[in-house]
């Protein structure tokens, strides 16, 4: 099989038509069986997803290839009825792109998805585990990396199918952090980047991974031209486990390698036997360098304000504005997922009503929370915590007159996004966070100048920081205080701040944050 650096093409693959290509777990489109039994399609859900079509058109990048995993029986069943999964071909609406939907076994599936990328690495980077007794890796761990290796090589041969000659490639996620290499091997003349919509773990936190899995972590990654990450400080993190984990040459925005063939270990940061830095000069011999981007990812304000304006929300608005009663509204919307910290939001603000009565009977706290991975047991088990401290402050606190919350563990945008619109507060206090869009969302939907108490761990901090109210996630009373200065702020600074914030988070919508990668992918040519 050719090396890494060369540009001809193996023989073994033939070529696809696709000049750009996505890759991530969780397609365009999906399905569901209605009740004559047959598939009905659906648009998938996120940014990403509505701004991707308009970015081929609009840039003249020719054929656009997607693809991602069956998530359901029913997306099985539809891939499984489509010629080599492409859904396309089989006549579905996909609304110009090809997708590829790969019919991966349920028990591999699960495995790869649920107990490597949700229950280990995702854990990873939002440094989730309690050490003294989590994480375990026994053989049951090794048998669910087996999965996921399969789980990406599967990503990496469908790419290699589709791709048409020298075209862009863009991975999604920590879900297929192996798939950059094992493309390469196969198709050495496309251009590869990969973008992790999480954070990064710091050395220390990413080692303890099994050594050899955290290599191939990095390693898989480096297959890439090009990383993207949302932050300067995710990036930083990903070039730290590079240069202590591998010991690779780390410049500001790129990790230089050394390759097949140069008389170092493929793929190694350091000559067989040497321990020198590959890539330093010192040596004669090929290296390759990865470059490294900062996009932090933001919201489209005219696509939000439109929806916003739609009769579904105005009818929430119009439902939570009497449930309200007139009392000032404390809002979040999340997903009731570990790392959002839900349970210590609430904690701080049963504290505020504790240390401040004044506020009692004047405010209602607001809790829009998504159910979220409840197949994890670690997850049913938080979902109930939270509800268990939503009841602990209704028995605490509530009146006759006066309800201090209202919790909702329901799917419901269209409230969601209503509850933003009315929200005077708005609570954003992940552990850790890659970015967050709610704090982006928030300020561009607010009709009363919301102030955003956000989480200094959070992504979004980085750009929002300065007009936000910022908080340590772990510490109730600091963020009980917070509330307290967001509801008692003078309206002229309520206006500043919210203009400022509102004008930072539809500075890189969809459209744009997808098209510059793919432009600074070919310019690293």
């Amino acid at each position: 099989m050719p090396g890494a650096e060369e540009d001809t093409l193996p023989r073994l693959w033939p070529t696809g038509t696709a000049r750009v290509l996505v890759a991530s777990n969780r397609g365009p489109v999906a399905f569901a069986v209605g009740d004559d039994g047959r598939l009905r399609i659906r648009r998938g859900a996120g940014g990403l997803v509505s701004g991707l079509s308009r970015v081929a058109a609009d840039n003249g990048d020719g054929p656009m290839a997607w693809v991602c995993a069956a998530l359901s029986d029913a997306d099985r069943r539809a891939a499984r009825s489509a010629p080599a999964g492409r859904l396309d071909l089989a006549g579905h609406d996909t609304d110009g792109t090809a997708v590829r939907m790969l019919d991966v076994d349920q028990v591999v599936f699960d495995r790869a998805y649920n107990a490597v990328a949700n229950r280990t690495l995702w854990f990873i980077h939002h440094l989730l585990y309690a050490p003294a007794s989590q994480p375990v890796f026994g053989p049951a761990f090794r048998r669910d990396w087996q999965a996921y290796e399969t789980y990406n090589e599967m990503f990496a041969q469908a790419l290699a199918h589709e791709a048409a000659p020298g075209a862009s490639v863009l991975i999604q996620d920590y879900h297929l952090t192996l798939v950059a290499a094992r493309l390469r091997a196969l198709r050495a003349d496309l251009r590869i980047a990969h973008f992790s919509h999480t954070p990064w773990a710091p050395p220390e936190y990413f080692r303890i991974l099994p050594d050899d899995v955290s290599e191939q972590i990095l390693r898989g990654m480096l297959g890439a031209d090009r990383l993207g990450f949302l932050t300067d400080a995710w990036a930083d993190a990903f070039q730290e486990c590079c240069r202590d984990l591998l010991g690779l040459r780390i410049d500001r925005r790129a990790v230089t390698i050394g390759t097949a063939g140069s008389g170092r270990e493929a793929g190694s940061g350091r000559e067989a036997g040497s321990g020198r830095e590959a890539g330093s000069g010192r040596e004669a011999g090929r290296h390759r360098t990865v470059r490294i981007g900062v996009h932090p990812l933001g919201v489209s304000a005219d696509e939000l304000l439109g929806r916003a304006a739609a009769t579904d929300v105005a009818a929430r608005a119009a439902e939570l504005v009497d449930l309200a009663g007139g009392r000032r509204l404390i809002v979040r919307v999340d997903r009731t997922e570990l790392s959002k910290n839900i349970v210590r939001g609430l904690d701080a603000y049963r504290e505020l009503l504790r240390t401040r009565p004044e506020w009692r009977g004047k405010v209602m706290h607001l809790v829009c929370a998504y159910p979220s991975r409840h197949d994890l047991p670690e997850y049913r088990e938080y979902t109930a915590a939270v509800q268990r401290l939503a009841a602990e402050i209704e028995d605490e606190f509530a009146t006759d007159t006066w309800l201090p919350l209202r919790l909702e563990i329901t799917d419901d945008y269209p409230r969601s996004i209503a509850a933003l619109s009315l929200a005077e507060v708005l609570v954003v206090n992940p552990i850790r966070d890659g970015m967050n869009l709610v704090a982006k969302e928030g300020p561009i939907v607010s009709t009363r100048d919301a102030v955003l108490v956000l989480s200094r761990e959070a992504g979004a901090c980085a750009e929002m920081g300065t007009a936000a109210l910022v908080v340590n996630p772990f510490d109730i009373q600091a963020t009980a205080r917070a509330l307290h200065a967001a509801l008692t702020m003078p309206a002229p600074e309520r206006r500043r701040r919210a203009e400022e914030l509102a004008a930072v988070a539809g500075r890189l919508p969809p459209q744009r944050w997808f098209a510059d990668q793919l432009h600074a992918l070919a310019a690293d040519r």
